[in-house]
């Protein structure tokens, strides 16, 4: 019996130790400048670091292993599928138990958009009950929009950024509330002029993170985690994002 046990326990131990970063199911979105698609290639500031802190991390992924979704079906999967990496995700309060958590990345501000023509004051949550606001399903502005109390008839949502920015200037919808240079960045690539539009409401000032599915074992989170801590230390954090600017 003993025998047996230890060899059980083997087993085990060099399951563990064979456990590699690569065994995790990396998921991300068009996002950019953070992570996004350009010319077939993916690209951007949080998929530069992962490869950056994998490699510290002594396990390197390469973009290859990242797959693109939609927001929607990579944050569903994340909360229900276990080993999956979902990037780059704000950290909110409402999201912290959901997820475990990797970084940060960088800084993010979640704010909404109006046109400057339309004069809209935005005070508190009540004052977006007569508008008709844009926001992507299941991403952070959604969630922090129905936080301060705005019902399902002020919210439009859509599956895609592009087209909520295409929204807004054709005013199909009032306002549209999503990451400050994210959505800046979309619409100049939908040549949509910002300068005809304003930022009427900040609803976060948070950062950005790598987030894995509840049921990750935290070996892997640990692995990461440390990568990153390296690759930050190292200045590669800084390096990336100096060549988006």
């Amino acid at each position: 019996m003993k025998s047996l046990i230890a060899a059980s326990l083997l087993v085990f131990s060099t399951t563990t130790v064979a456990a590699n970063l690569s065994d995790l199911n990396y998921i991300t979105e068009v996002y950019p400048p953070f992570n996004y698609e350009e010319n077939g290639q993916l690209k951007g500031i949080a998929v530069d670091f992962l490869e950056a802190a994998t490699e510290a991390a002594g396990e390197p992924i390469t973009r290859d292993q990242v797959k693109i979704q939609p927001w929607a079906r990579g944050y569903a999967t994340a909360l229900s599928e276990p080993n999956t990496v979902l990037f780059s995700t704000t950290r909110t309060e409402e999201r912290e138990d959901k997820f475990k958590w990797v970084g940060p990345i960088t800084d993010t501000k979640i704010v909404v958009w109006a046109p400057k023509s339309k004069g809209i004051t935005i005070n508190s949550g009540s004052d977006f009950a007569n508008y008709k606001v844009g926001v992507v399903r299941d991403d952070v502005g959604e969630h922090l929009l129905r936080s301060l109390g705005v019902s399902d008839n002020a919210l439009r949502l859509s599956p895609k950024a592009d087209l909520l920015a295409k929204q807004l200037a054709a005013g199909r919808v009032d306002m549209w509330a999503y990451e400050e240079n994210v959505s800046s960045f979309i619409m100049s690539q939908n040549n949509v002029d910002t300068s005809q539009f304003e930022v009427v409401y900040v609803l976060s000032e948070a950062q950005l993170y790598y987030s894995l599915s509840k049921s990750t074992p935290d070996s892997y989170v640990e692995k990461l985690q440390a990568g990153v801590d390296k690759a930050i230390a190292s200045g590669a954090l800084d390096e990336i994002k100096s060549q988006y600017k």
